[in-house]
């Protein structure tokens, strides 16, 4: 009698089919992430904030809380997930939340707006980490085909972050921002849809379940955690939507200067995490000591090259719609989808690379891929810091410098995102490889922290809606030479000190 295959056994091109499942459902998550993020910072510019001076100043500020929040909530969302609700279940009310704030951004009116990214940022807390750990879950330990199991999987990361800002960005331009942002809440929908077709056909077995302890049934004050926890979330959202309101600095001096009521937690956040960091190092042997030092050292670049990337969404979107001659290209939001269609592009050909270079004995190690990363990201600034230099009468550049400035910034993340997540399990100690992975996550939603402050400095003051030409150019031109300096300059400190990084790593590649 032939052995009965169960639906979670099945496979699909050598893998488990459930991760297609995850696939398509992370594909279409993605989807309404970037569409909605192509459109974001020239929604604020020309609807929200449209009669201020300082909309830009405004714009700024309220893009890098919406950022860091987002990035944040991941690491609350995926405590939640561990002890109470399970992966399944978190992924459930994480895209239903988000689903509903993508469709309330439809509605035009400045609070819905608010809560409409606060329920963005509640639901990518329960989504975000569990679906990328649900996939880990589908392959045995030590199994050979897992990592070509999450490339899959973050090709479809990719594919949703290309496709999506060029068809919302269209729908907005062609009928409204509000349609672009509506479609964006149809793919979160098409995503929940996938998943749930997936679990209703038994492909993931019984793996996503709530922890066996049944604290998802257990009360608190009368009230079952299961219910609880998506009671509080959605309560939080008028919260959040408060902190996001409240762009306008607290304090004109000192040392909250110039910040907001979100700056302020990051700063308190940072500086409890770097204490909680000292007192481990404190407590740990030497040679963890070493490997804990660089493991920082890694999650300090990272912040670095997020921080400069993320301008994608803000300051470099605002510089394509008032300095970049686009010619009927593309919009300016569309341009949004040049970096995803890089990474589709490079991913194969660079990992390819690393494979020849390790059979040759010559694959370069972590310190010197993260020096590499951060050139290539000073050089792509670099390109459009010398871009004036061609700008026509009207003040715009050429569309092949915005081009080749994502070509080379694509590359620089290849060099480093990939190898960053591995080395900090191989690097920290295993009692506090999960705390490890929160700050991982954390130095994401400190990423935008540097997007605001540039995003404030490069800040064009006017009334005027169509402000652009020579009237931006130089700012934005002088704004990138110096982020060009400072990545540059980041990036050959790290080469020069890599061989000392290397030998602190001890036997981690």
């Amino acid at each position: 009698m032939s052995e009965v295959i169960k639906p979670s056994e099945k496979q699909i091109l050598g893998h488990p089919q459930g991760l297609f499942y995850l696939f398509f459902a992370e594909l279409w998550e993605r989807f309404s992430f970037y569409g909605m993020r192509a459109l974001l910072t020239l929604y604020m510019v020309n609807v929200i904030f449209e009669a201020l001076a300082e909309r830009d100043y405004a714009t700024a500020a309220v893009y890098a809380s919406y950022g860091s929040l987002v990035y944040a909530s991941t690491v609350i969302g995926g405590k939640i997930s561990d002890s109470i609700l399970g992966m399944r279940n978190s992924i459930f009310l994480g895209g239903i939340l988000m689903s509903v704030g993508h469709f309330v951004l439809a509605i035009e009116n400045d609070i819905a707006f608010f809560l409409a990214l606060s329920f963005i940022i509640v639901g990518n807390g329960f989504f975000k980490p569990n679906i990328s750990t649900f996939v880990g879950t589908l392959y045995e330990k030590g199994d050979p085909k897992k990592d070509s199991g999450f490339t899959i999987f973050y090709m479809g990361i990719n594919i949703g972050g290309w496709v999506a800002p060029l068809l919302c960005g269209w729908l907005a331009a062609t009928y409204g921002w509000h349609y672009g942002f509506g479609l964006a809440g149809i793919g979160m929908l098409t995503g929940l849809i996938f998943f749930w077709s997936g679990i209703k056909k038994g492909v993931f077995g019984d793996r996503g379940l709530p922890p066996e302890n049944g604290s998802i049934n257990k009360t608190f004050a009368g009230i079952k955690q299961g219910i609880l926890v998506p009671a509080l979330a959605v309560l939080s959202a008028p919260f959040i939507a408060y902190l996001l309101s409240s762009y306008k600095a607290v304090a004109t001096d000192g040392f909250f200067a110039d910040q907001n009521i979100v700056n302020v937690i990051f700063k308190f956040i940072g500086i409890a995490v770097l204490g909680y960091i000292a007192y481990i190092m404190f407590k740990a042997t030497l040679d963890e000591r070493k490997k804990l030092f660089v493991a920082v050292l890694i999650t300090f670049f990272m912040t670095i090259f997020w921080g400069f990337h993320e301008l994608s969404g803000s300051v470099i979107t605002l510089f394509a719609s008032r300095n970049v001659a686009l010619d009927g290209i593309m919009t300016a939001a569309q341009t949004n989808s040049l970096n995803s269609m890089w990474i589709i592009i490079l991913a194969i050909p660079i990992s390819m690379m690393w494979t020849w270079l390790s059979k040759t004995g010559k694959n370069p190690r972590t310190p010197y891929k993260f020096g590499l990363g951060l050139l290539f990201a000073g050089i792509s600034f670099y390109v459009l810091a010398i871009s004036g230099a061609s700008a026509n009468d009207n003040g715009l550049v050429p569309f092949a410098y915005l081009l080749l400035m994502y070509f080379l910034l694509s590359v620089g993340e290849l060099f480093m995102s990939p190898v960053g997540l591995s080395k900090i399990t191989d690097l920290s100690p295993k009692r506090i490889v999960a705390f490890m992975m929160g700050v991982w996550f954390l130095s994401s939603a400190f990423a935008f922290q540097v997007v605001g402050f540039i995003g404030k400095q490069l800040a064009i003051e006017s009334t005027d809606a169509n402000v652009g030409g020579f009237d931006t150019l130089t700012v934005y031109t002088d704004g990138f030479m110096l982020i060009a300096k400072y990545s540059i300059g980041a990036g050959l400190i790290v080469l020069l000190a890599s061989p000392l990084i290397k030998r602190l790593m001890g036997n981690v590649h």
